[in-house]
């Protein structure tokens, strides 16, 4: 496989790179992280939503996987202040707590 025919690699993979997708793959569908139990590879399927559950072989052909759980972490500056804190202290808004 080339290197321009490379467009992303999942940080799991251990450095083994997939193909771009094909032409006319919506680029705003989700991608579902699998890991394969018999090779212990992990891979990437873009597919719909609707389709998430649906099992998923491996590239070498293996169809023990598991769909691995993925997170995504939003940090910066988007705009908005942060809530200010409440003038009063405590949980009950001032009172009972100091």
């Amino acid at each position: 496989m080339a290197d321009d025919d490379v467009d992303r690699a999942h940080p799991a993979a251990r450095g083994r790179l997939w193909p771009a997708a094909p032409p006319g793959d919506n680029p705003d569908m989700p991608t579902y992280a699998y890991r394969c139990r018999e090779c212990t590879d992990t891979f990437e399927v873009m597919r719909p939503m609707s389709e998430s559950n649906a099992p998923a072989s491996c590239p070498d052909g293996h169809a023990d996987t598991v769909k691995l759980l993925t997170t995504i972490a939003l940090t910066g500056s988007g705009g908005a202040a942060p809530a200010p804190a409440p003038a009063a202290g405590g949980c009950c808004g001032g009172g009972c707590c100091a």
